[in-house]
């Protein structure tokens, strides 16, 4: 499952700008091979942040907020992967990039959380999380209040 098409990175950036960024051989035509490269490259890197919480790739076919919300970061990224061909890189492909980390950062934290009705199913890699057993605690900060 893709968060993108090749088809959202060409509405996203112009289809003009994606041959510019991938036509090594002049032929005037989008080279494919350097979309679909930039794209695969940017959903993995997004995975490798989601996976620390849930499992990949996040299904975002009934959730079209979190859709949308990947669409746009991965966009931010192909963008920077692409103008990182031809550099210099734009200063504000560069920010949205930077953005986009620092926000699946946040999510990978558990600082932020996918804006979904349902729960985004977690990542069964990681185990199960540890769990207090064991009886009540007896000595507490409000039982000794009363001392």
């Amino acid at each position: 499952m893709s968060y993108v098409t090749n088809t959202d990175i060409d509405a996203w950036l112009g289809t003009q700008t994606v041959v510019e960024l991938t036509d090594d051989a002049g032929s005037g035509v989008i080279d494919t091979a350097k979309e679909d490269e930039a794209r695969l490259g940017a959903e993995g890197e997004a995975n490798s942040y989601l996976a620390t919480r849930y499992q990949v790739p996040v299904d975002v076919a009934s959730e079209p907020e979190v859709q949308a919300v990947l669409k746009a970061f991965v966009l931010d990224l192909v963008a920077y992967r692409l103008h990182s061909r031809r550099p210099p890189v734009p200063a504000d492909i560069v920010r949205r990039r930077e953005e986009a980390v620092i926000w699946l950062g946040r999510v990978a934290s558990g600082l932020v959380q996918l804006p979904s009705a349902l729960a985004v199913p977690e990542n069964p890699a990681l185990g199960i999380p540890g769990r207090a057993v064991g009886p009540q605690r007896q000595m507490t900060r409000d039982a000794l209040e009363d001392v």
